[in-house]
């Protein structure tokens, strides 16, 4: 598919999402489709190979975690080649994003696409969720394929701020994972939770979910 056609498929499946887009942003998705397939012939970015499905299971699938999307500070943690995090920036001119992964060469990637789609509002750090400490906490921090609930938790929940949000995106519905955190006192009397069935255009046959994470306030049990 070229570039035009690309948009165009962009702009129907982001419609089915109910959500809208800022100008030229379907045409900015779209160059990164073709970007990561190009990246793709050189580098094992992703085993998605073809653009069509690309558009669904990366562009459009983190684009459904955009409603959940709280404050303007935005951490991608395991970012990978830039999932959820560059379709979310392109989409959000606004928020400020941060995309993590400790892979060198899809790090290198992203930081290739952020300057290639001239994006003022996100940067690309090699970095281990676990080892950063960012001089302000985030207002969401956004995972996709990350890791398990608790262990994302640990990970990566430092990073969130008092009234933030830890976004997970998941398959199946994670009751393991969940009834994993249940079992950990000390992540289960701290965080809330809450899950959202999502229904992402081109891959509805696949179950997706985002999962919400919370700090309970004094006093909630």
């Amino acid at each position: 598919m070229k570039v035009r056609e690309l948009a165009e498929a962009i702009g129907s499946g982001v419609a089915t999402l109910r959500q809208e887009l800022p100008p030229q942003s379907d045409q900015k998705l779209a160059r990164l489709v073709t970007l990561l397939e190009h990246w793709n012939t050189r580098v094992n970015l992703t085993s998605i190979r073809h653009n069509e499905t690309i558009v669904s299971a990366h562009i459009l699938d983190s684009l459904a975690a955009r409603p959940w999307l709280v404050g303007a500070r935005i951490v991608d943690v395991g970012t990978g080649a830039g999932f959820p995090g560059l379709p979310l920036a392109i989409a959000e001119p606004d928020l400020n994003f941060e995309l993590l992964d400790s892979n060198g060469k899809k790090i290198a990637f992203v930081q290739h696409a952020i300057g290639e789609l001239g994006l003022k509002n996100a940067v690309a750090l090699k970095r281990r969720a676990e080892h950063y400490a960012p001089g302000t906490r985030f207002d969401t921090v956004v995972t996709r394929a990350f890791a398990a609930i608790p262990e994302m938790i640990e990970l990566a929940g430092h990073l969130v701020s008092k009234d933030g949000v830890l976004l997970a995106l998941k398959g199946k519905y994670p009751h393991d994972e969940l009834r994993q955190l249940g079992d950990m006192k000390h992540l289960s009397d701290l965080w809330d939770h809450n899950v959202t069935e999502l229904t992402v255009p081109g891959i509805e046959t696949h179950a997706r979910h985002v999962v919400v994470l919370q700090r309970k306030r004094a006093g909630e049990s």
